[in-house]
Parts: structure tokens; C-alpha cells; sequence
């Protein structure tokens, strides 16, 4: 396969921010054939900075359907996974994340960098040492803080105690063993103790429906109650679409409240979605990662080291929200207004 000059000059890079070395191994996970000519890439890349990587390619069949969380073809595969805790690093572009088994692998100390982006993306949201910077300094806040509050003034006001998981900071590399990050990222996020999220979220139109990939219409408010929303209510087809999906899982854990962080990448894009319909389509993650958006969701929480493995994931990323941790305001209406995580501009 021929690759282009670009992408292998990027994918050298990235391998390079995390850290890959003569000597290491480098397994590249993929499924049927998707992503072969990104896969093809990072083992040349791979090669090029003197580790030893192969292709572990698994079938992925339907029970394993791209977009159901927790649920892929590692599920029962012990050859495969053996060959996975014996590497380095692991590049997975099958989608592990909130499954027992990526769990597994990162005890081990693999790596694991999740990769389901096309180029365009992964050019556009290429980390940096500063994003990596605000991003860890984000997390030690998180970790520091016993509450977190956002609000807006469409009508959101919930609070989450804090405590009880540990914080995860994605900034689109990892040189840690054991560490997972998502290339391209830039948040951090923790979960709510539990029980410990009460109050009222409110969509509003163009907040982000990731599940769908497409922009909130209508507004959409959910009640919230000792950490599960248990009223979504709203004039339009949103809330009716929301409730209908989280419903069709027939798991009333779809409706735990989850993750909670907020968006720091600068390159990231919250027109995404809309600007690209033409081009390869994105994942998600310009919709997760903007700045200053606060991400909102429902569902497991493996990730933190939860129990809850249900197969329904709603990321909601928000617009214009005001986000405190202890009294100490971190957004202002969307903004980034703690000096340590603002982008430093330039003229």
C-alpha cells in the first residue's frame, strides 16, 4: 500500500510524542478492513523510530456494531488478548474504550492510544505541549475539588459531588504504561459521586447530540435525581429522540448521569459536523474537545472505574455554560476564564 508523505510525516510525530522507542512493541488493532491506510501508516511509523509492530486485525460480525459501547471482538478472544498485554503500546482502532477488556490491557501497562478520526481531523487537532499542560492542570483541580456546578441561562443549575472516581485527562498522546488517550483530544473529565448529582440540565439549540452527530433543534430539559435523570421533557423531537434512544436499550443504567468535564482544545471545532459533510466524516471528537464547552453525558463509566457497563453512551457537549469547582469559576458563559487554562493568544 502507498502511503502519502503527509500522513506518515504526522504519524511519526504523534508516535513521537508518545515516546516510541527502539526496541518497544507496537501493536496496531483493527477490525475487518477499516482504517487499513491509517494502520499501514503507524506501523511505518512505528518501524521508522525502530520498534517492532504488527497489524492484529479481528472480525468484528454485528454483535460488535460500530457505536455500541463496551461491545467489540476482543469480548471472550483470549489469543488476542494475551498478544495485547504483551505489547508496548497499543494502537486501537476498533473502539475499546468503557470495556472490561481495555481495562484489562492498561493493568498490564500497555499504552493505549484510541484512533477513529480521519486525516483532516487528526491534522487539524494535532496536540501540543501546551494543550497537554492546560489539560493536566485541569485534571489536578478535579482531583483537588469536592464540587463541581454548571449552569446557563437557558436554565441549567447541577452540582455534582466529587470524590469518589478519579479524574482522566485526554490531550491526543500517551507515554505513560498503562496510560489510554485519544488522538486527537483535549478535556478532562471525572464522574459525580454516587447519588451525588441532583438538578436540572437544559439543551439548547446548538448544544450536541454525539450519538446522532448532529445539533440540538429544540430545547431539551432533564431532571436529575440522586445521579439519574428521570424526566426529559421538551417541545420538540429532541427530547422525544433522546428518551426513544436511551429507551431502546431496555437498561435503566442508560440514564445514569456520567462523565463531566469541559473542552480545552483550541483547534477543535464546534461547526464541525456541519462544515464537513462532503469530506470523510468525523468521529467526535471536535464536538467533544471544543473550548470551553462543558461535556455533559449519560451512561457507563467503566473509564473511571465504575460498575455500570450499559451499552448506551449520550456525550451532550454544551454551549455557553458557567462551570465552577469549589466556588473557583472555571467558564463564564462558555468562556475559559481561569488564567491557567486559557489559550495564550497572540497578536
Amino acid at each position: 500500500m502507498k502511503l502519502e508523505a503527509e500522513v506518515l510525516d504526522l504519524f511519526t510525530e504523534e508516535l513521537k510524542l508518545c515516546r516510541v522507542k527502539p526496541g518497544e512493541k507496537v501493536v496496531v488493532l483493527t477490525a475487518d478492513d477499516e482504517w487499513q491506510e491509517h494502520a499501514h501508516a503507524f506501523m511505518a511509523a512505528a518501524s521508522a523510530l525502530g520498534a517492532s509492530t504488527f497489524n492484529l486485525n479481528v472480525r468484528r460480525g454485528q454483535r460488535n456494531a460500530v457505536g455500541v459501547q463496551g461491545r467489540h471482538p476482543l469480548v471472550g478472544n483470549e489469543l488476542a488478548m494475551t498478544t495485547l498485554k504483551s505489547a508496548d503500546m497499543v494502537i486501537d482502532m476498533v473502539g475499546l474504550l468503557f470495556s472490561r477488556e481495555q481495562a484489562e490491557i492498561q493493568a498490564a501497562g500497555v499504552r493505549i492510544l484510541r484512533v477513529m478520526e480521519p486525516f483532516h481531523i487528526l491534522k487539524q487537532m494535532f496536540p501540543t505541549e501546551d494543550l497537554r499542560r492546560r489539560v493536566e492542570y485541569a485534571k489536578s483541580m478535579m482531583e483537588k475539588a469536592r464540587e463541581l456546578r454548571f449552569t446557563s441561562e437557558a436554565g441549567t443549575d447541577v452540582t455534582y459531588e466529587l470524590g469518589q472516581y478519579p479524574v482522566i485527562s485526554e490531550y491526543g498522546y500517551t507515554y505513560e504504561p498503562g496510560r489510554w488517550d485519544h488522538f486527537p483530544s483535549g478535556f478532562a473529565f471525572t464522574q459525580g459521586n454516587d447519588s451525588g448529582v441532583n438538578g436540572v440540565v437544559v439543551l439548547q439549540p446548538g448544544d450536541i447530540l454525539c450519538a446522532f452527530k448532529r445539533y440540538v433543534e429544540s430545547p431539551v430539559t432533564m431532571r436529575i435525581e440522586k445521579g439519574y435523570v428521570v424526566d426529559i421533557s421538551g417541545p420538540g423531537v429532541d427530547a422525544q429522540l433522546l428518551k426513544s434512544y436511551a429507551d431502546s436499550f431496555n437498561d435503566p443504567r442508560a440514564y445514569a448521569v456520567s462523565h463531566i468535564g469541559w473542552g480545552l482544545n483550541e483547534k477543535a471545532r464546534w461547526y464541525q459536523f456541519a462544515a464537513t459533510r462532503e469530506l470523510p466524516r468525523e468521529h467526535v471528537m471536535n464536538a467533544l474537545s471544543f473550548y470551553g464547552n462543558v461535556l455533559f453525558s449519560l451512561g457507563p463509566n467503566l473509564e473511571v472505574g465504575g460498575t455500570n457497563d450499559t451499552a448506551c453512551h449520550l456525550d451532550l457537549p454544551m454551549r455557553h455554560c458557567s462551570l465552577w469547582l469549589d466556588g473557583e469559576q472555571i467558564l463564564d458563559k462558555g468562556d475559559v476564564v481561569h488564567p491557567a487554562m486559557r489559550v495564550a493568544r497572540t497578536s
